[in-house]
């Protein structure tokens, strides 16, 4: 018999207000930061994310073997996609919505000019860098279909999952088998994953953006 789904984020099962139990801020820098809270929202509690101008996520630290549990399941609404928005260039690298998944992808890993740019990047203060990631994201461009390198580095893939304002407003289920979203984005076999993400940001832009996550959980199919 199949094993039951790993809860990832059981927001339905809170109650409205502050921020859900077992996430905790993922700051970039010094960049002000996104507003996240629990809200009832058609009936069941999901998280509200706000961005004005802003950029910040909430991560869930958590230790799922990819090969045993490879699909992600989600749903999310968007009040709309980001004006300006483009994946392909730094200064529009934002988005109404994205779902991160962190691997533990050891540094001794990473070729020798990429360790010293993960040192660098350290010394700077840069703390939760991912050296593996997939950010599954509600893209602004009707266009933008392919898997693509995320404009400030090729250790993040972005992935297309919604796209445009066609279905804003309304919630939408998403379901990503992330072992082969891994295998097709880095060639290799995914390692486990560290930790997944929820994040809103407009801070490139400069625009404001609103968006909603219900639950997430990973399952065998």
């Amino acid at each position: 018999s199949p094993a039951p789904p790993v809860p990832v984020g059981a927001f339905s099962q809170a109650s409205p207000g502050g921020l859900p139990s077992g996430w905790e801020p993922l700051q970039f820098g010094d960049t002000r930061p996104s507003s996240y809270r629990l809200v009832h929202e058609g009936g069941v509690t999901v998280v509200r994310a706000e961005a004005d101008g802003s950029a910040s996520g909430l991560v869930r630290r958590i230790d799922i073997d990819p090969t045993r549990f490879p699909v992600l399941r989600w749903r999310w609404k968007v009040e709309g996609v980001v004006p300006g928005g483009n994946y392909t260039r730094r200064d529009g690298d934002d988005y109404a919505a994205r779902v991160y998944v962190i691997f533990d992808y050891p540094v001794s890993a990473l070729s020798f000019g990429d360790r010293l740019k993960y040192r660098a990047l350290q010394a700077l203060g840069y703390r939760d860098l991912p050296t593996r990631a997939l950010n599954y994201v509600w893209a602004n461009q009707p266009s933008a279909r392919a898997t693509r390198p995320n404009a400030y580095t090729d250790w993040v893939q972005m992935v297309p999952v919604e796209r445009g304002s066609r279905h804003a407003g309304t919630w939408r289920d998403a379901r990503r088998n992330v072992a082969e979203d891994y295998r097709a984005a880095f060639g290799e076999e995914p390692p486990p994953i560290a930790g997944i993400a929820i994040m809103t940001d407009a801070d490139n832009t400069g625009a404001r953006a609103v968006a909603y996550y219900g639950d997430l959980s990973m399952t065998e199919e």
